[in-house]
């Protein structure tokens, strides 16, 4: 076989190493006004959703969040410890697993809120580009996720 047959596997030739390796170095950026929340990237996206919606149940957090039960669980169960959140099953169906924000959880929002801005100014992007991406990686979670 030529050089050029195992062109595919050449590391600057995938679509997924970029992707991984800046979604690491983002989350990396996010780590530091993280902890000041006590928070880790994961709970701090399931945060996100819980200051939008209020309460779901964890199929749908999973959905959003593009993310399992099993990596959830210990997620909300952190997140329930810290008094942010609370679960509870469905009294007509004990298999759904329904989490609500508390008053703690919510207030938690206060702080939060610069986190956006501080990590705009981390990502050396002029706004158009930055945009762009944006749509491009959501048009690309779409198509992933509906094959």
């Amino acid at each position: 076989m030529s050089e050029q047959t195992f062109d595919c596997l050449k590391l600057g030739n995938q679509l997924c190493f970029p992707l991984y390796a800046a979604s690491r170095e983002i989350i990396k950026k996010y780590r530091p006004h993280l902890e000041k929340l006590d928070l880790t990237y994961t709970q701090y996206i399931a945060m996100m959703v819980f200051w939008e919606e209020k309460c779901l149940n964890v199929k749908d957090l999973g959905k959003k969040l593009f993310l399992d039960s099993g990596t959830l669980t210990p997620v909300l169960k952190s997140l329930e410890a810290k008094g942010y959140v609370f679960r509870y099953r469905l009294p007509e169906d004990e298999r759904v697993v329904m989490v609500k924000i508390t008053e703690l959880g919510e207030s938690l929002k206060e702080q939060a809120v610069k986190i956006p801005e501080a990590l705009t100014a981390c990502v050396p992007l002029p706004k158009e580009e930055a945009f762009q991406l944006f749509q491009l990686l959501h048009k690309l979670l779409n198509v992933i996720s509906e094959n």
